[in-house]
């Protein structure tokens, strides 16, 4: 068995994808009647498993190889194909490596939580990573929608988990955003196929920039984009994320620093450089207009955020500007954009991810969800408080922390282009996120008020305070060396290679 597994590593994406969906069945079959540890079991099994799979995929990748794998047609020309690359297996480390981290994060969550509906909850998070890894490892644009829909689908469950009116009002804004922009962006896809006749994704693109007269092209263009820039919470199309935060604290991690917005962005990064280009993407303007919606976002959000009290809320819009850093980088048409684009994946799902998870387990060891009756948190959850500090400095982009190293990049590829309009945006951006951040921190800590209900210490339970520091970790570890471990910021360069050749990028 392990020999066929060392010999054909190109059915090895094929195993990522379906590991997690088998889980995801087998979970949901078993029902409620079985016991919790037979359904976390299951879950930890088949996230090691998954991780397992993709890691033993880096080698392959970085070396060049390709293992494209093709299942059966779906349409003339077409077919249901897996073929990994450098910028896919950026994100597919990240979220198969986040996967066990938040499921031993949801065990103490829901455990100490007593949430109800556990085996929807696992069932659904499984089938969420399953098509992460599809759309990750997806060849052409008809395999990377597949993904992208299930994605939409199996999402929801998780966002309506309390079955109450609220959860269902926002459910019902998730799916209308989403679903919608899916049915343009298949459109898109469609027109793109009669045109074009093929569907593959190439480094650099495969459309032509003189296709189609100048505003069909980009009518197409935003067809096609719309679907990712919905995803990703670009403004205004982003009030589905804030409605989201009804659902668990760890399904807000999956949504914002692991899975949905986080593929929206992808499918961004996807559609410019790998369905367009760049000379396709620059000569239509599509491009630079998505800029500008990236740039208002960054701003916008980073001042709503300012005035939220719900810490959860202001970790949301944080979020919303966050995911715009890559949206901004990917229309910059610049390899140093690329690049700070893709590794902006990585950091920021390590630097929110850890927020997140402080701010559940702040909620369920105390019960508070607002920043003003956090004073003096600091005192009892000293280590979580701790994490959330150093995670939000990362956040504004401090030296020797993994928001740097993305965020450098970033700044580079505005200099690159010169622009200062983007220059400042990132600058400014970091200086605001402090502004938003540390007011929590300072709450947290704050010694001169006594606030009695926090002065014994009572940390969240390990399976809750691992994962935290875990994150912790790798959001320092990866700011000192950003290579480390699995290599993502290789890849991140190697992806910026392939899109705009040999031109040398990265800090």
């Amino acid at each position: 068995m392990m020999n066929w597994f060392l010999e054909n590593p190109g059915l090895r994406p094929v195993m990522a994808v379906f590991v997690t969906m088998a889980a995801s069945g087998l979970i949901f079959v078993m029902g409620d009647h079985v016991r919790q540890n037979v359904r976390e079991a299951i879950t930890f099994i088949a996230a090691i498993f998954n991780c397992a799979i993709v890691i033993s995929l880096v080698p392959h990748v970085l070396a060049g190889e390709n293992m494209r794998v093709s299942l059966f047609q779906i349409a003339e020309g077409v077919d249901l194909s897996f073929s990994p690359d450098a910028a896919g297996m950026v994100f597919a480390c990240v979220s198969s490596t986040l996967w066990i981290l938040t499921s031993l994060y949801s065990v103490g969550y829901m455990r100490g939580h007593h949430e109800k509906h556990q085996t929807g909850y696992y069932a659904a998070f499984a089938m969420c990573i399953s098509a992460v890894m599809g759309l990750c490892f997806a060849s052409n644009l008809l395999t990377f929608f597949i993904f992208f829909e299930i994605l939409t689908v199996a999402t929801y469950p998780l966002v309506v988990h309390y079955r109450d009116e609220e959860g269902r009002r926002s459910g019902r804004k998730y799916l209308a955003y989403t679903l919608i922009s899916g049915q343009l962006f298949f459109a898109g896809i469609v027109i793109l196929y009669v045109l074009t006749g093929t569907l593959e994704f190439k480094a650099g693109g495969f459309v032509s920039p003189d296709l189609l007269p100048g505003p069909a092209m980009l009518t197409l263009f935003f067809l096609m984009v719309g679907a990712g820039m919905v995803k990703a919470g670009v403004m205004p199309f982003h009030s589905w994320l804030p409605a989201a935060m009804v659902a668990p604290t760890p399904v807000s991690a999956l949504l914002h620093a692991v899975a949905v917005v986080k593929a929206g962005a992808f499918a961004t990064i996807r559609v410019v450089f790998f369905v367009f280009g760049p000379d396709a993407a620059r000569a239509c303007g599509g491009a630079e207009i998505l800029s500008y919606f990236a740039v208002a976002t960054i701003w916008i959000s980073s001042f709503i955020a300012l005035r939220k009290d719900n810490l959860k809320a202001r970790l949301a819009f944080s979020t919303i500007g966050q995911l715009s850093y890559i949206v901004l980088g990917v229309s910059m048409l610049s390899p140093f954009g690329a690049v700070g684009g893709l590794y902006h994946i990585v950091a920021h799902a390590f630097m929110k991810i850890t927020l997140f998870m402080c701010a559940g387990a702040v909620y369920v060891t105390t019960g508070k969800k607002n920043i003003s009756e956090m004073v003096g948190i600091g005192r009892r959850m000293p280590v979580t408080m701790t994490c959330f500090t150093i995670a939000s400095v990362a956040v504004a982009g401090f030296p020797l922390f993994v928001g740097f190293v993305s965020k450098g990049n970033l700044v580079m590829g505005a200099v690159s282009v010169q622009s200062p309009l983007y220059a400042a945006t990132y600058i400014a951006s970091g200086v605001l996120a402090l502004a938003y951040l540390l007011p929590v921190v300072f709450t947290a800590f704050k010694r001169d008020v006594i606030n009695m209900e926090f002065q014994e210490r009572g940390e969240a339970s390990l399976p809750m305070l691992v994962p935290i520091v875990v994150t912790t970790a790798v959001v320092f570890i990866l700011g000192v060396a950003p290579d480390a471990g699995l290599h993502l910021y290789s890849m991140a360069v190697s992806a910026g290679h392939q899109i705009f050749g040999t031109i040398g990028v990265g800090i």
